[in-house]
């Protein structure tokens, strides 16, 4: 009896964590305390975009493999994770309550690879309609109710170069603004939901003012975005602030009005990664501009981005990197970080006008294009059938497959330490130590200056998905 009543508190302890966030200016800040929030997170896709399929359990539907995720993540020492490709028709309830008592937030793609799931990077008029964006709403009701979700993405990498930035702005930013009026009408709190960029120089800084900037410089535009984020791979081994061109960003973004931060980050030349960039990305030369970032990727995967090697029997083997980006991150303060109060109020929005756009080509239109028939309804209306998710209670967080340390021996007694309420992951509080793996620079690699051409190191939009389906998806916003 003992027992039984110690896990009912447990599990009722588990409807709350983390405290929600809010998008103010250009800082994540949680109310309650006033302090600003740095994201530190991992994408989470197990299996990668290729391996997402609508008829299987999504990555957020099995509570013994979220447990398992979760439990590594925050020994880890993250506090969010992006998810790209989910099912708003299956249940998440208990992964997301799981994520919730480990103390990590979710950052959430509306779209998926597949076709009529995306808006296209090709002819986005053609992608543009009441079905798409059922599908987008439909993410948005499975999500809004978990307080633990921080944001929606409504796009990832749709603009990819000159030829797509010639057309996709004004649909793009449509989505956004289709986005926010289902939230403002069926949320019980505001929600932020922004844009994820390619780090493709050329266009980068037009799509940060076109997706920033608001009628009038009024933030209520419903078109307005919340967040601005990038997948960047600039920085590759051994670097630094200014080869990597870091500086660069920081200067372009500087006087934002709304959080920036790396949606991707984590340039795998050379190999084994040495995260060298973490000390960096969280240190004084950008925070003041940035809030934290997410690292490419949790489980390895074709294009060789991950920190665990996943098993078919759902054991997982922890790979050097994670052991290198566990050591940088245990390097960084996170504690005094994550007390810091916002420097100031942000620069307000900046009126949209053509004069923003530099970049010849670049479709800087802001009469955006009117919902497509049958959109309206579905706004006013709500997606039926709806699949508001909850939080739940979860009897155990104990970890029950196999994890292997980078030297062989196994992980034992590997459990969730769940946050107190109100609080969020931070490195050490979960104490599981790991063995084995190195984080020196690997011997016999060189490291140059990182160039700053307007693909540099960018990880290719395709990553991910099998040959045979380049014709197919190319082009299909959403993708990694």
């Amino acid at each position: 009896m003992l027992l039984q009543s110690a896990l009912l508190a447990l599990s009722a302890s588990l409807a709350a964590a983390v405290p929600v966030l809010e998008a103010k200016g250009n800082v994540f800040v949680n109310p309650k305390t006033g302090n600003r929030f740095q994201i530190v997170g991992v994408a989470y896709q197990p299996g990668g975009a290729s391996g997402y399929d609508p008829t299987v359990p999504d990555v957020l539907s099995v509570k013994e493999n979220c447990i398992r995720d979760a439990a590594l993540l925050q020994v880890l020492g993250v506090n969010a994770i992006r998810i790209y490709n989910l099912n708003p028709n299956q249940n998440h309830d208990e992964c997301a309550s799981i994520f919730n008592a480990a103390g990590m937030y979710m950052l959430i793609d509306v779209n998926s690879p597949l076709v009529a799931e995306s808006l296209t990077s090709f002819e986005p008029w053609t992608s543009y309609y009441a079905a798409y964006l059922n599908r987008t709403f439909a993410i948005v009701e499975a999500f809004k109710n978990y307080p633990n979700t921080l944001a929606f993405f409504s796009g990832n990498e749709v603009m990819n170069n000159e030829e797509t930035a010639a057309t996709v702005p004004p649909y793009s930013r449509a989505v956004t603004r289709d986005i926010k009026e289902y939230i403002s009408k069926h949320s019980s709190r505001p929600i932020p939901v922004g844009y994820s960029a390619a780090d493709v120089r050329d266009i980068l800084f037009d799509s940060f003012q076109y997706f920033q900037c608001a009628e009038d410089g009024d933030k209520n535009d419903m078109s307005h975005a919340d967040l601005f984020a990038l997948n960047s791979y600039s920085w590759c081994g051994t670097s630094s602030f200014k080869e990597s061109s870091y500086n660069d960003l920081v200067s372009g973004f500087t006087g934002s009005s709304v959080p920036i931060f790396y949606s991707e980050y984590g340039c795998n030349t050379p190999s084994p990664r040495i995260f060298q960039e973490v000390a960096t990305i969280y240190g004084p030369q950008m925070t003041d501009v940035f809030s934290g970032g997410i690292v490419y990727e949790y489980t390895q995967e074709d294009n060789k981005y991950g920190l665990v090697k996943l098993d078919k029997d759902g054991s997982v083997t922890l790979l050097q990197d994670f052991v290198a980006f566990k050591d940088q991150l245990a390097k960084v303060d996170f504690k005094t970080l994550q007390s810091q109060k916002p420097s100031g109020p942000a620069p307000p929005a900046p009126k949209c006008d053509a004069k923003l756009i530099k970049t010849k080509g670049f479709n800087g239109n802001f009469t955006l294009p009117v919902l497509p028939p049958g959109a309206k309804e579905i706004i006013d209306g709500g997606v039926s059938p709806a699949p508001s998710g909850k939080t739940v209670s979860v009897s155990s967080l104990k970890v029950t497959q196999k994890i292997k340390n980078p030297d062989g021996t196994f992980l034992v007694d590997l459990a969730i330490t769940q946050v107190g309420d109100d609080e969020f992951n931070l490195p050490g509080t979960n104490p599981t130590k790991i063995t084995g793996g190195s984080t020196k620079t690997p011997t016999g690699t060189t490291d140059g200056p990182a160039t700053t051409s307007s693909n540099a190191a960018v990880k290719p939009i395709n990553v991910g998905l099998p040959a045979a389906a380049l014709g197919a998806f190319a082009l299909v916003a959403g993708m990694i």
